[in-house]
């Protein structure tokens, strides 16, 4: 106790010292992600960047958003390093919808009694992901706050900044009839569902995460905190062909692709263009889910949806492939309300 009876900081759940090394190794670690576009000095009170050279009439794109209740599954496995991927991956692939090149992120950690290696790597993650897209770390906030979190527990979000020209932002304006839907294959649940998924092998299941999932081939923990992917490389090169895109995240195929359909657009889906992943397979089964609350709530092994002309999902196939992804066509655009639709219940 201090002095005339008040408690330290330390004994209301606020270490300073360790607040102080975090500091110094994130400080570390956002140096490591500079880029031309950096200005300014890392730990400033805001992150600087400049807006790349050569554009005419640049608009920036930005986005906030988190990785759900994945971070559960990351601190049951003590396990950090790879939910700040997940996070950096996720933020590109909402701007890249538009045709942005991400130039700076921030993130946000908020917990309690964090120690200093578990905030390292969560921000180890997010430095790793930045420096695969070129971007800069540029800043952001952690925040201890005993009373709102268990102790050791904690959320994680970002914000991300992109840049296109503005008569090169995609829209899903020039979507038309005839169009096809090009499917990027998912690395699995991405950063959406776990609450449902989490219960479902846990619960119900009683797995645990050394345990091997089905026909997954893997153990629970590699399954589940299998990185989000990244789409920016295999969709940058044809984004002048590209009459729209989706990332498909929470809300599914269906919630996601019908927010950039043209009102008389209507979007078809075929089922059988693809197989179900074992992941969902089991989710299904093991959960006794409905076809369409699954549908609802994952997004089935796609994970991102290039809305095309038919003559472009050849160089569209072909890029993805050079990037490492999967592609098929799975659907088409056709006249009508906007919706999307199955094919098949």
């Amino acid at each position: 106790m201090k002095a005339g009876g008040a408690p330290e900081y330390a004994e209301a759940g606020v270490d300073l010292a360790a607040a102080d090394a975090s500091k110094a190794r994130i400080n570390e670690l956002v140096a490591g992600t500079r880029t031309d576009l950096s200005v300014g000095m890392t730990g400033a009170f805001g992150g600087m960047v400049r807006v790349p050279v050569g554009l005419h009439k640049p608009v920036l794109v930005l986005s906030t958003d988190g990785v759900g209740t994945k971070v559960l599954v990351a601190l049951r496995a003590r396990q950090f390093h790879t939910v700040g991927e997940d996070l950096v991956n996720h933020s590109v692939n909402d701007v890249l919808v538009h045709g942005a090149t991400p130039v700076a992120f921030l993130d946000y950690i908020a917990g309690a009694a964090l120690e200093v290696n578990q905030i390292a790597q969560i921000v180890e993650g997010i430095a790793r992901g930045c420096r695969a897209h070129g971007m800069a770390l540029a800043g952001g906030e952690t925040a201890q706050m005993p009373g709102l979190y268990q102790p050791g527990t904690y959320d994680l979000a970002g914000t991300i900044i992109g840049v296109v020209e503005e008569d090169r932002a995609i829209h899903g304006t020039s979507i038309l009839p005839g169009d096809a839907l090009l499917a990027y294959a998912s690395t699995g649940l991405h950063t959406n569902g776990y609450t449902l998924a989490r219960r479902v092998i846990f619960e119900r299941l009683g797995l645990g995460l050394e345990d091997t999932l089905g026909g997954t081939g893997k153990t629970v923990g590699a399954v589940l905190l299998e990185v989000h992917r990244s789409y920016y490389r295999s969709v940058f090169p044809i984004l002048d062909r590209a009459h729209g895109l989706a990332h498909i995240t929470g809300g599914g195929i269906g919630g996601n692709l019908v927010r950039i359909l043209p009102q008389d657009c209507m979007a078809t889906i075929d089922p059988e263009t693809w197989e179900l992943p074992p992941l969902f397979r089991i989710l299904q089964q093991a959960g006794q889910i409905s076809t369409q609350e699954m549908r609802e709530v994952f997004n089935l092994g796609v994970g991102f949806v290039a809305v095309l002309p038919p003559d472009a999902i050849a160089a569209a196939q072909t890029a993805a492939t050079a990037a490492g992804v999967t592609t098929w066509v799975m659907g088409e655009v056709r006249r009508g309300r906007k919706a999307v639709r199955f094919a098949r219940p």
